[in-house]
């Protein structure tokens, strides 16, 4: 009986420990295959990296097309400058055309008053008619001389064509030249103002294209500057090339 009871008291605590240890290695094992999977999942897709940006453009670049686009601007300056002039010129022509215009008319409007009055009678034979005709012939030639007529009018009047009659006592051959002075300066006048308002278009045109330009220019100088120089907004582009935003009025109506 002392002998079973000393077996079963030292045999139970090594049993015990056994099972202890048993326990511990089969928490531990559990453990591992709990926390494997975590380990074993695949990592998160990252997202694809984006495209790297264009490298900026390299500065002797943007120094060169600064200039180009400086010298174009330049040029497109003093053409706005010449069209300019030239539109001035047109303009002062097509004055000074309306001028003769109006001095043509009011001399047309005298003698055709002065028509009104009756013709002086001289006798019709044939000594007068050809001085008639010398007459116009000599009126005719100086006109055309002063500028009031033209070759091809002269030639009219030579050759009895366009309404000239040379049979016509001089006081009506009088109201027929200052006819046709008016009516040829009329014409000259009507020329000079088309070629006046073709000269405006031209040159706000060029003065708008100028414009355009000298912007551009600047913008691209500012680009162009380095980044620790100081920018300075005292002066436009557009003054610097000498057009200061200039447009041209338009030309007065055709009278």
């Amino acid at each position: 009986m002392d002998i079973v009871l000393y077996q079963f008291l030292t045999e139970v605590p090594l049993a015990a420990a056994i099972w202890s240890v048993l326990l511990v290695l089969a928490l531990t094992v559990l453990a591992v295959l709990v926390a494997r999977p975590e380990r074993d999942r695949p990592a998160a897709v990252e997202p694809p990296a984006r495209p790297a940006a264009p490298p900026a453009p390299a500065a002797a670049d943007l120094r060169r097309y600064a200039e180009e686009v400086a010298v174009a601007a330049a040029g497109a300056a003093q053409n706005a400058r010449r069209r300019r002039a030239a539109w001035t010129a047109a303009q002062d022509a097509a004055e000074r055309a309306w001028q003769a215009y109006d001095e043509a008319e009011t001399a047309a409007r005298r003698f055709r008053d002065a028509g009104a009055l009756p013709t002086p009678h001289t006798p019709r034979t044939p000594a007068e008619y050809a001085a008639r005709e010398r007459w116009l012939h000599h009126a005719a030639t100086a006109a055309h001389l002063r500028g009031e007529l033209s070759i091809g009018q002269l030639c009219d009047v030579f050759a009895r064509r366009g309404g000239w009659d040379p049979r016509l006592h001089p006081v009506e051959q009088e109201v027929v030249l200052a006819r046709a002075v008016r009516d040829g300066r009329l014409a000259r006048y009507r020329a000079a103002a088309a070629r006046e308002r073709a000269a405006w278009g031209d040159a706000e045109l060029a003065a708008g294209a100028a414009r355009a330009l000298a912007a551009e220019a600047y913008a691209a100088a500012e680009r162009a500057r380095p980044a620790h120089a100081p920018t300075t907004r005292a002066t436009a582009s557009g003054r610097v090339l000498g057009i200061t935003g200039w447009r041209p009025p338009r030309p007065a109506p055709a009278r």
